[in-house]
């Protein structure tokens, strides 16, 4: 059995679980929606029309993104993009935004042989890593970042998303399912979702996007590790905590479980969540004797806190594709092509 700590109102409230809170916030930020979505189509218009500049880099860009806020796995995937590059031998660097530390921290830790960059500009981004040697670029979570031009534009959604809902604030959608049609690649990602769930999703996509073939992975278990990065066994304790602060903490749980068959609480923090002294004594408070489980995006935060903290161990997330894989690799050795012949 696996019992989730509450997660933020925020979550309960798009979800439509806020109660009476939930329909007065509903109602309050309808304004503020109504603004958002204002706003968004002008500004996407203005592109189209190129009313607003966009810059070129001087190496191929490709945008890994989404349409949602969070929690579609675009940071494990822009990773594997990045170790395709290399592996074909170019010299990728990997642009992040500067949002939470934990970004730029694991795609270090992923692909030291890359360049990562932080900046929210991304436009001077890619000059400082053109400027170091880069060959060919990989956004991380640039899909609404259309001031730099990109070759190539992959968009994940989850079935557990889908591609349409409330717009920001009343709900986690940042643009409509229209925006996919901006999309050179749209992947379905999921984490253990029923294949007819992940049916729906595909025709909600093929219904925007028809001419886009099917995409399809999963994030499954992967490896263990400690905080610091070194290989590790799994827990064996039958009674385990988990601790993160990912944007959809609600897989964590059963991740430990099919890993280990332990029971399971999860201690839930908002995505991107900067851990404190005080958090990391609550977190030990709460394991009471327990080995703490928890993910590679909260490791690179929590390291520092290894003196305070119990056990701690940590769960990786494993890609696995379903369907695609080749079609998604030979647009990526497309791209080889042509910085090869720029």
């Amino acid at each position: 059995m696996i019992a989730a700590a509450p997660d933020g109102f925020i979550a309960r409230w798009w979800r439509g679980e806020a109660g009476a809170a939930g329909s007065l916030a509903s109602v309050l930020t309808l304004p503020a929606a109504a603004a958002y979505r204002g706003v968004t189509t002008l500004r996407n218009v203005a592109f189209d029309r190129g009313l607003l500049g966009v810059d070129q880099a001087d190496v191929p860009v490709i945008s890994v993104g989404n349409i949602t806020v969070g929690g579609t796995g675009k940071t494990p995937f822009a990773g594997w993009v990045v170790r395709e590059l290399l592996a074909d031998g170019r010299t990728p660097a990997l642009l992040c935004r500067g949002h939470g530390s934990d970004e730029p921290l694991l795609h270090e830790r992923w692909n030291p042989d890359a360049q990562v960059v932080t900046n929210a500009d991304r436009r001077a981004g890619a000059r400082e890593a053109v400027r170091n040697g880069a060959d060919i670029i990989v956004l991380d979570d640039g899909f609404q970042h259309r001031r730099l031009r990109r070759d190539l534009d992959i968009v994940l959604v989850t079935q557990r998303q889908g591609i349409r809902g409330r717009l920001l604030p009343r709900g986690p959608f940042r643009e409509s399912a229209r925006a996919l049609h901006r999309a050179d690649l749209v992947i379905l990602a999921h984490k253990g979702a029923p294949a007819a769930a992940m049916d729906v999703c595909a025709r909600s996509v093929a219904d925007v996007r028809p001419d886009l073939p099917r995409l399809q992975m999963c994030f499954a278990p992967g490896s263990w590790h400690r905080l610091d990065g070194r290989e590790a066994e799994p827990p064996e304790m039958a009674d385990l905590l988990g601790v993160t602060s990912v944007a959809d903490p609600g897989a964590f749980g059963p991740f430990i479980t099919t890993s280990t068959g332990a029971t399971v609480s999860v201690r839930a923090y908002p995505d991107h969540h900067e851990y404190s002294e005080a958090d990391v004594r609550a977190i030990t408070d709460a394991a009471a004797g327990r080995t703490v489980v928890t993910t590679e995006k909260d490791s690179v935060k929590l390291v520092r806190f290894t003196h305070l903290l119990p056990d701690v161990r940590v769960l990786s997330l494993r890609l696995e594709w379903e369907a695609g894989e080749e079609i998604v690799r030979q647009r990526l050795r497309a791209l080889f092509e042509t910085a090869a012949h720029g």
